[in-house]
């Protein structure tokens, strides 16, 4: 028997997710091909060649209403300029640790990162937690805490991305725009610095493009290919999956940050990164339990 469409539909989710997630997790191996590049330059670009990719993509599928749309209050302006800042910020500290041979602590980050939006609900929008997402929240602290004691510093790189990811998580969700337009939006508003930087560079006659061989000129404009497949991926896998399912596929992008880090780059996997490591993962354990059969609890009762 062929499939039905509605199993059709979830596989299409399914291989969408994979995609997007999967892309996520790999992005250290593309920024350390152009590691040789300033990390700033590569910020830079990430954004210009981002707008190149997007804008087709916004014209031509009709997209522009809902840009116009979201920008239509200056409350919705200062929100995204706000929620701009935030992923220029994140992408930036993402790139240079990547660089910098911290591949392990930003997939820490990203592991950490639904723990402080469960956090961020209970204080800022005043989401009342479960008592298993409480302990959850409490293990993944003592994981810090940990690293903080055993490793000797506290492992700043994982905290800002985990916290900027998540208010920008937040910022977003109080503007009701689409990844794609959102994202596009977003791009054009940090674009004005990072031309304005990269023509001053090239204006200086330096800066990387042109000036570093054909291979990293065509991967500093895919860039934006790189930043803006994955989003189209999960757009997609979105519209064809539960939340739940979404929830529990995202970590398979720190996942692979994880092994790339300890097997591909070779970073030393300590005691202390085991031990904070373990918590997080217990907690994230508990965290996606509780959320699955909150979720199925919720669906018993829709079908009664």
């Amino acid at each position: 028997m062929p499939p039905q469409p509605e199993q059709r539909t979830t596989r299409a989710g399914l291989w969408g997710a994979l995609g997007a997630f999967g892309l996520w997790g790999l992005l250290p191996l593309y920024w350390k091909l152009v590691q040789q590049v300033p990390s700033f330059e590569i910020l830079c670009h990430r954004i210009a060649w981002s707008v190149v990719f997007l804008l087709p993509l916004v014209l031509l599928g009709g997209r522009l209403a809902e840009v116009r749309a979201a920008l239509a209050s200056r409350r919705n302006l200062l929100t995204i300029v706000g929620s701009s800042l935030l992923i220029g910020g994140n992408w930036f500290l993402y790139i240079w640790a990547v660089n910098s041979n911290m591949v392990l602590e930003t997939s820490l980050g990203y592991y950490m990162t639904p723990l402080v939006n469960a956090l961020l609900g209970a204080l800022v929008l005043g989401e009342r937690p479960s008592r298993v997402q409480l302990a959850a929240i409490a293990i993944a602290a003592i994981g810090v805490l940990s690293m903080l004691v055993s490793y000797g510093r506290l492992p700043w790189v994982a905290l800002v991305l985990a916290v900027s990811f998540s208010f920008y998580g937040l910022l977003r969700k109080l503007v009701k725009v689409e990844s794609i337009p959102g994202l596009f939006i977003e791009t054009m508003l940090l674009a004005p610095v990072a031309v304005g930087y990269l023509g001053w560079q090239a204006w200086q006659g330096g800066g990387a493009l042109g000036h570093q061989g054909l291979t990293t000129d065509l991967l500093l404009v895919g860039a934006g290919i790189a930043t803006s497949t994955p989003l189209l991926c999960f757009a997609f896998a979105a519209r064809r999956l539960r939340l739940t399912t979404l929830g529990v596929m995202q970590y398979i992008a720190p996942s692979i940050a994880f092994l790339l880090g300890a097997f591909v780059f070779r970073e030393p996997v300590t005691s202390a990164h085991l031990l904070t490591f373990g918590c997080i993962w217990t907690a994230l354990a508990l965290y996606t339990a509780d959320g699955i059969r909150a979720a199925r609890s919720a669906y018993r009762h829709a079908v009664r």
